[in-house]
């Protein structure tokens, strides 16, 4: 196997839960019994598993899965709406059975996407300033007013209201030069 670059992780091998006939769940991984609620933190942390039975060695993570969303839904917590539900079970048995399977996949793979990208978006609009940048932002907002109130000194109202002049004739200038073209 080539080596990898530092920054590139292997992929982390799904945690094999066993299920057994009495239908505990045990984590192979961690040597513990667990529960539905377990496997959905695991599914939120992004942490794969696969479900085997115990006896016959089926992989049965599909029900387990479908397990999860069924107590999920009983708590109250209704993300699937009734008339979806409907519409899913009408699917079974038609001839776009096969379909419906890959195109639910790639939108939820892009509905995925783009919550991550609003998420990102969102954190980095709200990212806190540092302490350091809002002293200076404030220092130098205060070095402003309090030279607009002592005009004689250097950088005071005078100097100020000068700049303020000298820009406004500068925007005019590229105004009337932008409008004789």
């Amino acid at each position: 196997m080539p080596d990898q670059p530092a920054d590139i992780k292997p992929a982390t091998p799904p945690v094999v839960v066993k299920k057994y006939a009495n239908r505990r769940l045990y984590n192979t991984e961690s040597s513990s019994y667990v529960t539905l609620e377990d496997l959905a933190q695991m599914v939120r942390l992004g942490r794969d598993f696969v479900v085997y039975d115990a006896k016959s060695g089926d992989d049965i993570t599909r029900s387990v899965l479908t397990q999860i969303i069924v107590e999920e839904e009983s708590k109250g917590s209704h993300l699937l709406p009734e008339s979806f539900l409907r519409q899913l079970i009408g699917f079974y048995g038609d001839s776009l059975q096969g379909v419906l399977p890959r195109y639910l996949e790639a939108t939820m793979s892009g509905f995925a996407r783009q919550q991550e990208e609003i998420r990102r978006g969102m954190e980095q609009a709200l990212k806190p300033f540092s302490i350091e940048e809002i002293s200076q932002r404030n220092m130098a907002m205060l070095e402003r007013a309090m030279g607009l109130f002592t005009p004689f000194q250097a950088g005071g109202a005078r100097s100020e209201l000068e700049t303020l002049k000298a820009e406004n004739a500068a925007l005019k200038a590229e105004l009337a030069a932008q409008k004789g073209r």
